[in-house]
C-alpha cells in the first residue's frame, strides 16, 4: 500500500472514529487496528473489494464497542468531560475547515453523548457519513427497521439540542474577535454583550490539572471567571493565540516555554457566544504537541 493509499483510506476513517469517541488518540488506536484486520484478511486471501468500505465498517464496529465501555469510565470522570480538542494547522484548506465546523464543533460531540453508543453510531453513520441503513443495521448489529428508529431519534435528539440558527464562518469570526479583545481588555460589560443570557462555560481537567469542577452558566459569572482567568493567567507567563479549534473559533495557551496549558474554543450561534469550553488536561493536549504544567506553575506562583 502506498503512502497515498494509506492517506486516502485513514482520513475517512479517522473521521468516523472520531466523531464515535471524541478521543483523537483512542479514534488513531481504533484505526490502526482497523488497518491491521484488513492486513490479516487480505494476508489470508479474502477478496475485498473495497478497502475503504471494509475499513470503515471495522472501525464503526471497533469503535460502537469501544464507546459502550467507555460510558462506564465516563461516568466515574473528574469533574466536566469534554472531547480532545483538533486544532486546524495553519496551511489547511478552506473547504477542510468547513467540513470540521458542519459535525466536529464540540459542542456537536458534546451533544452526542448524551445518545446510546447505537443511537449515536446510526446518526453518524446516516446524517454525516451517507451509509445506507442495510449497512447501518450489519454495523450495530440489528434489523435494519431499527437502525432507522435508532437514527431517527437520535436525529430528533440532535436537532432539539442545536440551535434554531448557526453563525456563518464570517459572524463566528467577527465575534471571536470581539470576545478575546474584551477578555483582554478586562472589559466585563463588552464581554456580557456578546454572551448569550444562559450562556455556559466548561473547564475539562479531568483530576489531572486545575479547573472548575462544574459548569458554569449566565452571563455575569462567565464574563467575572473569562476576564479573571485571563489575568491569572497573564501573570503566569501564560500566551495564547488565536486557532480554529473543531473548526470553530478559539485559542491555544502556551507557557514560557511554549508549552501547551490549555485550548479554549467558542461555540457560536444565534448572533452570540452560547458556550465557551477550555481543555486544560495534559492527557487530551498531548496529540498537539510537548504539555506544559499549569499546576505546577500555580504552586510555583503561590
Amino acid at each position: 500500500m502506498t503512502e497515498e493509499e494509506f492517506d486516502d483510506l485513514r482520513r475517512p476513517a479517522f473521521a468516523i472514529a472520531y466523531r464515535m469517541l471524541g478521543s483523537v488518540s483512542e479514534a488513531e488506536d481504533v484505526v490502526q487496528e482497523g488497518f491491521l484486520r484488513l492486513h490479516r484478511a487480505r494476508e489470508g486471501g479474502e477478496r475485498i473489494e473495497s478497502p475503504r468500505a471494509y475499513l470503515s465498517t471495522v472501525v464503526s464496529r471497533l469503535s460502537l464497542d469501544h464507546l459502550r465501555s467507555a460510558r462506564v469510565r465516563r461516568e466515574t470522570y473528574v469533574g466536566e468531560w469534554l472531547p480532545e480538542p483538533l486544532v486546524a494547522s495553519a496551511d489547511d484548506d478552506p473547504a477542510r475547515k468547513a467540513e470540521m465546523a458542519d459535525s466536529l464543533s464540540l459542542a456537536f460531540l458534546v451533544l452526542l453523548e448524551s445518545l446510546s453508543p447505537e443511537q449515536r453510531a446510526a446518526f453518524l453513520l446516516r446524517e454525516v457519513f451517507d451509509e445506507p441503513y442495510d449497512r447501518i443495521a450489519e454495523i450495530v448489529g440489528t434489523s435494519e427497521q431499527n437502525a432507522r428508529q435508532l437514527a431517527t431519534r437520535a436525529r430528533r435528539h440532535v436537532e432539539e439540542g442545536r440551535p434554531r440558527f448557526e453563525a456563518s464562518r464570517e459572524q463566528r469570526e467577527e465575534l471571536a474577535t470581539r470576545f478575546f479583545a474584551a477578555v483582554e481588555e478586562g472589559d466585563l460589560e463588552g464581554l456580557e454583550e456578546l454572551l448569550a443570557h444562559d450562556v455556559v462555560f466548561r473547564a475539562d481537567g479531568g483530576g489531572k490539572a486545575p479547573a472548575a469542577a462544574r459548569a458554569l452558566y449566565g452571563r455575569a459569572s462567565v464574563a467575572r471567571a473569562l476576564t479573571a482567568g485571563l489575568r491569572t493567567g497573564a501573570s503566569f507567563g501564560l500566551t495564547w493565540c488565536r486557532a480554529d479549534v473543531n473548526g470553530q473559533p478559539g485559542a491555544v495557551f502556551l507557557d514560557r516555554e511554549g508549552r501547551l496549558i490549555s485550548v479554549m474554543v467558542l461555540d457560536v450561534a444565534e448572533g452570540q457566544i452560547q458556550g465557551v469550553s477550555a481543555i486544560v488536561n495534559p492527557d487530551k493536549l498531548r496529540h498537539l504537541g510537548p504539555v506544559g504544567d499549569l499546576g505546577a506553575l500555580m504552586r510555583e506562583r503561590s
